[in-house]
């Protein structure tokens, strides 16, 4: 009868996961890093070349009529306010390209810079959702405040995966404790 019951699926199953936790955890960090970097990294790459390359610096017509008489008409004037945001928008990037080639995608590395980047990020779009109230475009403004909370999210993700506690990263969160 003692045979039976060590050869009982049920049991070999619940002694022995097929997945380590360890692997998940391993597996999760490697592409949540990807993730962070391919969504930010393209995100304001694409954003900077269309204002600083594509438009040369000058607002659409369109953004221009709908900020026609606004505050940023006046002050700094809507090609110079676009010229800044897309300068904003490079700054952003540059950040996150800093974080890459200092290696802080590594999961033994402190993440000074790309936590910086994203908490800039935060601001360029509290800056944007600024604007975009300010004319009333509230689906815009509540988009953006998305983007920041998400923003806020991941960062929050980055500081949990500091190097003490990398090893257990996704695990930390289970109720057993993980690696």
């Amino acid at each position: 009868m003692s045979a039976h019951r060590e050869s009982h699926p049920a049991r070999l199953r619940a002694a022995r996961p097929a997945v380590s936790f360890a692997t998940v955890s391993a597996s999760a960090y490697w592409f949540a890093a990807l993730g962070v970097y391919v969504l930010f990294g393209f995100l304001w790459y694409f954003s900077a070349k269309e204002k600083l390359f594509d438009q040369s610096g000058s607002m659409p017509a369109g953004l221009a009529k709908a900020f026609d008489g606004s505050f940023l008409a006046s002050v700094p004037g809507l090609d110079a306010a676009w010229l800044i945001l897309g300068l904003v928008e490079a700054v952003a990037l540059l950040l996150f390209l800093v974080s890459l080639a200092a290696g802080e995608f590594l999961p033994s590395r402190r993440k000074p810079v790309l936590v910086s980047a994203l908490g800039f990020s935060v601001a360029v779009f509290a800056v944007m959702a600024f604007a975009e109230n300010m004319i009333g475009d509230f689906e815009s403004t509540f988009r953006l405040f998305a983007y920041a909370t998400g923003t806020l999210v991941v960062g929050a993700a980055v500081v949990a995966a500091t190097p003490e506690r990398v090893r257990a990263w996704i695990t930390s969160f289970d109720a057993r404790g993980g690696a």
